[in-house]
């Protein structure tokens, strides 16, 4: 019985020690007190940047559409018919129709009307400075098409190698008939000449009056000036034209040929083909907080799909239109390009960078979630030295990539130095937050 009496002894007070009150179960399962999350004071650069992304696509798009209205037979192209991814050249032919070349030149103003010597107007003024800029020269660059300028038509025909536009045949046949009465008008002089020449005295030795002679030649060097003014302005009327039908002009050249509508032995209903700008422009949309950080010629860096960066401009920024739009538009264009980097870049989305801000160099900079607000509305930093939280009051330079740029205004500060960041109750970590 002392036995047993011992073992149950025993027993119980072992149970008592594998026993816990639910006050003790919660005391030990309770979280451990709260202590500061603390990052070292960083020495590093700061930059600050917009980054967005943006489509690309080539510059300005027009639809080439011959003046075909003027033609005697169907407008069917007979040759020159360009790849997709062509580029054209001005004062080239970018197709043949009817065995005639369409040129294209640079110029605002569409080829709306045949023009011919003696007319006058804006676009002959446009025509003249494509041809004085083409290196073949018009005259005097006015808006007059004259004698020269028919010459320079002709000669830019025949730098492609085509033989210049007929003029017109009612003009050639007034520069026929001019001529011939410029033969007529010298015969005339010759012959009162000559009359004058061989007036004698009379058989009494009298002499004769030569007067009416005189006059007869003055009225036939008369006659002669008036048939060479006429023949000059019958030359001047037949000279080259320019059909409507030959020539196109668009905004600007050279241009890359996107699409082709029309094939060699068909017939042209419209746009022959659409071509848009041999430089690329990236378009991206930001919003008002990075719009009011952006400028006209910013420098930029376009991202390659390759993963090559591009340096690039901002030509334009303007305010997006239409339904649904929002923010602001930013064009943007690249810097020379490589043939493979443009065929790259051709129609994708890629990023840009704009830099915006630079520290230049290192400076202390601590997380943003760091800085704390004193009671006057100073910025300051809470610093652990041995265990001990300091307050120091700090002035905030460049903020970017989650960092803030720091100096010491009231208390010292130095990289490696540990801020608080947190108190470790809110799932901070202390870790880098780029």
């Amino acid at each position: 019985m002392g036995g047993t009496a011992v073992i149950a002894l025993g027993a119980g007070i072992f149970a008592g020690t594998r026993i816990t009150s639910p006050a003790d179960a919660i005391a030990r399962t309770a979280a451990p007190e709260a202590s500061e999350v603390t990052v070292p004071v960083e020495a590093r650069t700061l930059n600050s940047e917009v980054v967005t992304r943006g489509d690309v696509s080539a510059a300005g798009a027009v639809d080439v559409k011959p003046e075909t209205g003027g033609l005697e037979t169907p407008p069917i192209v007979t040759g020159q018919v360009p790849e997709v991814g062509a580029e054209i050249a001005e004062g080239a032919a970018l197709l043949e129709i009817v065995g005639r070349p369409l040129i294209a030149l640079a110029g605002e103003l569409p080829m709306y009307r045949s023009l011919r010597p003696g007319m006058s107007g804006p676009d002959v003024a446009q025509l003249e400075i494509t041809l004085d800029r083409l290196g073949l020269d018009p005259g005097e660059v006015d808006d007059e098409y004259t004698l020269s300028t028919g010459n320079a038509v002709a000669d830019l025909f025949e730098r492609i190698g085509y033989e210049a536009p007929e003029p017109d045949p009612g003009a050639e046949a007034e520069l026929d008939a001019a001529n011939d009465a410029v033969d007529a008008a010298e015969d005339a002089v010759e012959d009162a000449d000559d009359a004058l020449d061989e007036s004698a005295p009379g058989p009494d030795g009298a002499p004769v009056d030569t007067d009416p002679l005189k006059d007869a030649l003055d009225d036939a060097r008369e006659q002669l000036a008036d048939a060479r003014t006429a023949r000059d302005e019958a030359a001047a009327a037949a000279g080259t034209p320019l059909p409507a039908s030959e020539v196109v002009f668009v905004p600007s050249l050279p241009r890359r040929v996107d699409e082709v509508h029309v094939r060699r032995g068909g017939q042209i209903d419209g746009a022959a083909m659409s071509v848009s700008g041999a430089s690329l422009v990236v378009t991206a949309n930001v919003d008002k907080s990075d719009f009011e950080l952006l400028a006209v010629d910013q420098p930029v860096s376009v991202e390659l799909p390759t993963g090559e960066q591009v340096p690039g401009t901002i030509t334009a920024i303007a305010e997006a239109e239409g339904e649904g739009a929002s923010g602001w538009n930013v064009t943007v264009t690249p810097g020379e390009l490589t043939p493979e980097q443009a065929e790259a870049l051709r129609g994708q989305n890629v990023r840009i960078t704009v830099p915006i801000e630079s520290t230049e160099g290192d400076v202390l900079a601590v997380p943003l979630a760091a800085l704390t607000a004193g009671p006057g509305g100073e910025s300051r930093v809470e610093v652990m030295r041995d265990g001990v939280p300091e307050l120091v009051e700090v002035e905030v330079g460049l903020t970017a990539q989650g960092y803030a740029e720091v100096t010491a205004v009231d208390g010292t500060l130095a990289a490696g130095d540990l801020v608080v960041v947190g108190d470790g109750t809110d799932g901070t970590d202390g870790g880098d937050d780029e």
